[in-house]
């Protein structure tokens, strides 16, 4: 079991070092790996090298039997193929039994958005009077106008902000880096914020580099969003569900809705493959539905 833990540990490290994983993937990574791990023992199985398709086929249905969802079990398996290929090229392992192990197919689910109506009462929600509403309302304007992840907003620093061009520098999942427009409303929000509530809020703390402060004066985090934002919409007398991710949902749907391709939302959201843009196109179907029925000219008797 000492070789294992060993293994495990030159693994996170290389995701670390040389592929410079998020500390959030390297903890899924091994969580992934350790929980195999406990497979091995109780099936007696002490040699990474006597695991072959049978053996993840026990594991797969012991997945199965406790009711794991499509996505975990998918990347469980991605964690071990990459665990394995890992070995293989350090030459602790001779073969990959995961490389042939087809993912199963994951839950389609539909993403939540909101309607123009429910964000026009989110924006006006805010009192911009004070420092915790003129910050709160950046917040707000900048996850919708820009489509950024909550993480990524939270690690935002002033110097990421250019006023000139109206973009942000984002660094996303692997610290890749990628440029995001942002519109007129949020820039004024950003500005507002920057000139008036932002020195309020840090004045009688240490001086903090993250754009986004909480009411101590220190760097806001993503839970602190998402208080900030389930708060906003009580006050709007919303019913519906809010979560961080639905206004980045809501960022892509409006825009596909409103004509724009495919390719230049996947830039925007940071997407690093097409098909992960794609679950945002069956929410305009309807729409294109409208557009055929009102354009074409044998649409209609």
């Amino acid at each position: 079991m000492a070789k294992l833990t060993e293994y495990k540990r030159l693994f996170l490290e290389y995701l670390q070092i040389e592929k410079n994983a998020s500390p959030l993937t390297v903890r899924h990574y091994g969580d992934d790996i350790t929980a195999f791990f406990a497979f091995l023992e109780s099936e007696s199985i002490k040699s990474l090298e006597d695991v072959d398709y049978s053996v993840i086929r026990v594991y797969l249905t012991k997945l199965y039997e406790e009711n794991m969802a499509r996505k975990s079990m998918a990347r469980k398996i991605s964690s071990l193929r990459s665990f394995y290929r890992f070995l293989e090229r350090e030459e602790f392992v001779k073969h990959n039994p995961f490389v042939n192990v087809k993912l199963p197919k994951k839950d389609q689910l539909i993403p939540e958005f909101f309607y123009e109506e429910e964000l026009n009462l989110l924006f006006s929600v805010s009192d911009c009077s004070t420092a915790l509403g003129q910050r709160n309302q950046a917040i707000l304007e900048l996850l919708y106008g820009t489509g950024i992840r909550v993480s990524e907003c939270v690690q935002l620093e002033e110097s990421h902000i250019d006023f000139s061009l109206s973009t942000l520098l984002v660094y996303g999942k692997g610290r890749k880096e990628r440029y995001v427009p942002f519109g007129q409303f949020a820039g004024e929000a950003l500005r507002n914020y920057l000139s008036h509530a932002r020195p309020l809020l840090v004045k009688k703390a240490r001086p903090v580099e993250k754009l986004f402060v909480n009411a101590k004066g220190g760097p806001l985090t993503a839970r602190g969003v998402r208080l900030i934002l389930d708060k906003m919409v009580k006050e709007a007398a919303l019913t519906v569900d809010i979560h961080p991710h639905k206004l980045r949902h809501s960022f892509a749907t409006h825009l596909l809705n409103a004509g724009a391709d495919l390719r230049s939302v996947q830039e925007l959201l940071g997407h690093e493959h097409l098909s992960s843009t794609q679950i945002y196109t069956h929410v305009t179907k309807d729409r294109l539905q409208q557009v055929y029925m009102n354009s074409h000219p044998r649409a209609n008797k």
